[in-house]
């Protein structure tokens, strides 16, 4: 029997939940029974699928309270809970008013007049989800809902440390006969997540660059297709001619919500010149505004430092910074307060690119702002990383952004906002660089990508295809030679 994991409690520093991983063994016959399953499963057709995940809504929004309260405990914080909630019952809405359109054939006449084509998919039969911590339930079901709607059957395995709102999730698939055989979620840290790779037939992976090249490596080494998104350092360019207002409200967003702990925050800003002291005054007046979600989690906007282990990168960053001559305005330490880790907004200058906290990936709330002297400096700098996640661009007009943001080695460019891919997840997008690899996780293509194309080529006559064996003048010669 696998040893039981401790998890800790963000806000109180407590280990006061416990999980168990599955062996083996037992997760591979999970896996099958999936694979046995998927086949009714995908005979129901999308209308029948979509009846299931609408069902499985309502068994969730019975147990809402429930579920709440687990992504709390996960998390420590209340509101972006109650919004990863909302997004992930917005999704199911969502895909189900989609799929129907997605997931038709096609038929078609082709170049050549008597060959007809009909186009079909069929499902990868068993997908793997192997989701973080700091979106817990949004990023464990941001592929799943798709992948099931085409079809496939899902094993989720979330993070080791945020893995308390699997019971309510569970005890509301349970009641859903036709979806508790092809969805289940299982508890374990990277050896089980290793485990999953081996008894799938795809995976999907959410996380750090280092474990997303160890996914892609038994991925290649199983022969499946891998979906991988990583890490991030996006940039924020702010043009001179941009609304001062406007930017380092949606920049502050960008870069604090969810107390910095995703991989699309704003990680790093470039300011031009000339606005550059003005833009760091406002932005670090309106960061003093944002308070600790301490004592109690209404107390304010930000909530603690969700893997212990963060507490510690975010230090270092911050530390190295100052070593090699950044100043900081506001914040600038970790502290821990009821034995949880917290970490105020913090805004930094006099920043370069040979320190950490320009080109590693920090998630945290954490402002390091940067002039620039020529556009051209601008992208340079955007695009010296590794990552190619994400970006924003600020500029008076949408056409001024939009020529450097067509520049920038990133996946999604917000314009004049920040983040948009938090709220937004209509636009399909491809990562850069480290940041990811496989098919897009937004727009049509995040369902399509489940799916296996298949062509039908459909002789429509009985006559002879002029790049066949001439067989009637071979009969010709056979007789001339006979007589």
């Amino acid at each position: 029997m696998k040893k039981p994991i401790e998890v800790r409690n963000p806000r109180t520093g407590k280990y006061d939940y416990v999980i168990i991983p599955p062996p083996p063994k037992l997760l591979a016959q999970q896996c099958n029974r999936a694979r046995r399953a998927q086949v009714r499963w995908q005979q129901l057709g999308v209308e029948g699928r979509v009846a299931a995940l609408t069902e499985w809504k309502q068994a969730i929004l019975t147990r809402r309270d429930k579920l709440t309260d687990a992504l709390v405990n996960d998390t420590g914080r209340l509101s972006i809970s109650v919004m990863e909630i909302d997004s992930f019952l917005s999704s199911i809405d969502r895909w189900c008013g989609l799929a129907p359109d997605l997931l038709q054939d096609s038929a078609k006449n082709t170049s050549i007049p008597f060959i007809a084509l009909q186009q079909t998919s069929t499902p990868y039969p068993v997908v793997g989800v192997i989701s973080p911590w700091n979106f817990p339930l949004l990023l464990s079901t941001i592929d799943t809902i798709p992948a099931l709607l085409a079809g496939c059957a899902v094993v989720v395995k979330p993070s080791e440390i945020a893995p308390r709102f699997i019971a309510p999730l569970t005890a509301a698939i349970n009641e859903v006969p036709t979806l508790r055989d092809v969805l289940s979620f299982v508890e374990g840290a990277g050896e089980t997540g290793a485990a999953l790779i081996e008894n799938v037939d795809l995976i999907c992976f959410t996380g750090s660059v280092a474990t997303g090249r160890k996914v892609a490596a038994a991925a290649a080494e199983k022969f499946i297709p891998a979906f991988l998104e990583l890490g991030g350092k996006d940039p924020a360019i702010v043009l001179e001619s941009a609304n001062l207002e406007l930017a380092t409200s949606a920049i502050l967003w960008g870069s604090v919500v969810n107390t910095g702990q995703s991989c699309l925050s704003i990680e790093r800003i470039y300011v031009a010149e000339s606005i550059f002291d003005k833009f760091y005054h406002h932005l670090v007046a309106k960061a003093h505004r944002l308070q600790l979600a301490y004592p109690t989690i209404e107390s304010g906007e930000i909530g603690p430092i969700i893997a212990e282990r963060q507490a510690g990168i975010i230090n270092e960053h911050i530390s190295d910074a100052v070593e090699k001559g950044a100043v900081i305005h506001c914040g600038g330490k970790v502290e821990e307060l009821g034995g949880g880790w917290w970490c105020r907004p913090t805004v930094l200058t006099q920043v370069n690119h040979t320190m950490k906290i320009m080109t590693e990936e920090t998630f945290g709330p954490i402002m390091p702002v940067m002039a620039f002297a020529t556009v051209e400096e601008a992208v340079n700098l955007a695009n010296d990383s590794i990552y190619g996640l994400s970006a924003a661009v600020f500029a008076e007009t949408e056409t001024e952004a939009l020529a450097v943001a067509q520049q920038i080695d990133a996946g999604a460019i917000s314009i004049n906002d920040a983040a948009l891919t938090a709220i937004m997840h209509e636009g399909e997008k491809n990562a850069c660089k480290f940041s990811g690899l496989g098919g897009s996780r937004m727009g049509a293509a995040a369902l399509k990508r489940f799916l296996r194309k298949k062509a039908f080529l459909i002789k429509t006559n009985s006559n002879q295809d002029p790049w066949w064996f001439d067989m009637a003048g071979g009969r010709r010669q056979e007789a001339e030679g006979s007589r």
